[in-house]
């Protein structure tokens, strides 16, 4: 048996080392080790509740919008605050324009560079996706920066700036939106919906959300030719490649539903276990220890009840990052499981067919842009300029709230105790802390460990390109992995 030592990885947030076993030319275990630890919670205690909505969007440039709504829902839970119907509006705004930047970047920038690499150069489709994808000199490269700046100017607009916003708060949003800028606001999401169907779809966003099968997606796909638009371009990437046969990880989902307005939300709440659905326990959440470099006598706990103070000399611990677990199962977040629980179709069918591989985790990303766009639109038609876009409240001495809220890269917690009118105590599970984590104490790999078992590899080869497609179509984010 040889091992390998794959890191640090390029087109990552933040530092990750993955460290392999191969036999007989297959990796037959995996160990994911996040190597940096930055010890925000501890930042956090002792200080002022509301600090949190200034610290925790620090912890990441990428995904600050998405750490500042958790934090503002944890204070919220925690002052038992309701916020307007016009704040639920315009914070389900500007999360989504994160969110949708966040989605468009990995695509064009992180994921799809692969493809032209010299591994590839034999195959008849490289020159023309090293032409288009070529990390920097590729041509998609200057179009997208140009539509995600365009884009976020809506951020600008309704949140003063990006990253680290102060607008969200616990009750809404702290800015209103005069009419005219709602108009202007539409437009530049009719800029983008431009962008999306003429160079990512080569359709009309509708088309693209109402795909509901496999074989509907095929047979869209052969309406025109493979480099058409950029997501024909990756079907046939993905079938000339067989990217639907690998990468398959716990097959167990979790999303704690997106986009809430009225009581109801965009996407819903829920579990998906190997093809069923089911409601989402939190109370079944914890964080296990027993492989993290971390001090603790209780392997798992209940993130309330969770600390996270470091132990670098923890014997058998490997990682930073904590491993969490839903009554004890691994769980796997992100785009892939809100459409999953959501029960759109077309994810629920190619998952049925061949599991939560390379190419359904990207088509869900994919198809969720379309998605939420089209409620963007929505959303700016309902604002309505004359009713309130926040609530207050104060702060109880005592209080503990959780905040939940669903980022690109799937399910965000802040989970927040307050003692004497300061934190005593802040935990924080990201979403590649639930698909990066390491063992637990029973053995079970995590999410990505899982998804590298029995993947080829060639005799001699020490950077499979195939283990890259595999851990970015997580879309990795090490750096709120490790908080």
């Amino acid at each position: 048996m040889r091992q390998i030592t794959l890191g640090p990885f390029n087109r990552v947030e933040g530092d990750l080392e993955v460290h392999l076993a191969v036999r007989e030319e297959r990796i037959v275990a995996a160990q994911v080790n996040s190597p940096l630890f930055r010890g925000f919670e501890q930042i956090l205690e002792g200080k002022a509740p509301s600090d949190a909505l200034v610290i925790t969007p620090r912890i990441c440039g990428i995904c600050s919008v998405a750490q500042s709504m958790a934090a503002a829902a944890a204070l919220a839970d925690a002052m038992q605050l309701q916020m307007p119907r016009n704040g639920e509006l315009v914070t389900n705004l500007i999360l989504a324009s994160e969110n949708l930047a966040d989605h468009l970047s990995h695509f064009y920038l992180f994921f799809m560079p692969d493809f032209a690499r010299e591994a590839y150069a034999a195959r008849p489709w490289h020159e023309h996706v090293a032409a288009r994808f070529r990390a920097l000199s590729g041509s998609a490269a200057a179009e997208v920066l140009r539509a995600r700046a365009e884009f976020l100017h809506l951020m600008g607009t309704l949140a003063g700036k990006w990253p680290h916003t102060l607008t969200l708060q616990p009750g809404g949003s702290s800015r209103a939106v005069e009419p005219g800028e709602r108009l202007r606001l539409l437009a530049l999401l009719a800029q983008f919906r431009r962008f999306l169907e003429q160079r990512l779809y080569g359709d009309s966003l509708e088309r693209i959300a109402a795909l509901s099968s496999r074989e509907e997606l095929e047979a869209w796909r052969a309406q025109a030719a493979w480099h058409q638009s950029d997501l024909r371009t990756f079907l046939h990437l993905a079938e000339q490649l067989d990217l639907y046969a690998v990468g398959r990880g716990s097959e167990r989902y979790l999303s704690y539903g997106a986009y809430p307005l009225q009581q109801e939300r965009l996407f819903a709440r829920g579990v998906w276990d190997r093809g069923a659905a089911r409601s989402l326990d939190l109370a079944a959440i914890a964080e296990d220890i027993s492989h993290s470099w971390m001090q603790g006598d209780k392997l798992s706990l209940p993130p309330a009840q969770g600390r996270t103070h470091p132990d670098e000399n923890r014997p058998g611990a490997y990682s930073w990052c904590k491993a969490p677990r839903l009554n004890g199962e691994v769980m796997e977040v992100g785009a892939l499981a809100r459409q999953l629980v959501d029960g759109q179709s077309l994810i629920r069918d190619l998952v049925a067919r061949g599991g939560g591989s390379v190419a359904t985790r990207v088509i869900a990303r994919l198809l969720e842009i379309a998605r939420v766009l089209l409620a963007m639109e929505d959303w700016l038609r309902a604002l309505q300029s004359d009713k309130p876009y926040c609530a207050f409240a104060k702060m109880p001495i005592e209080a503990q709230g959780v905040g939940l809220v669903e980022a690109a890269r799937g399910s965000l917690g802040h989970w927040l105790r307050v003692h004497k009118g300061r934190i005593a105590n802040y935990q924080i599970i990201a979403p590649t802390t639930w698909n990066f984590s390491p063992r637990d104490a029973q053995g079970v790999p995590g999410a990505l460990e899982q998804a590298l078992v029995g993947v080829p590899m060639a005799a001699g080869e020490e950077d499979p390109v195939l283990v890259q497609h595999i851990v970015r179509s997580f879309d990795p984010c090490m750096v709120c992995t490790v908080h």
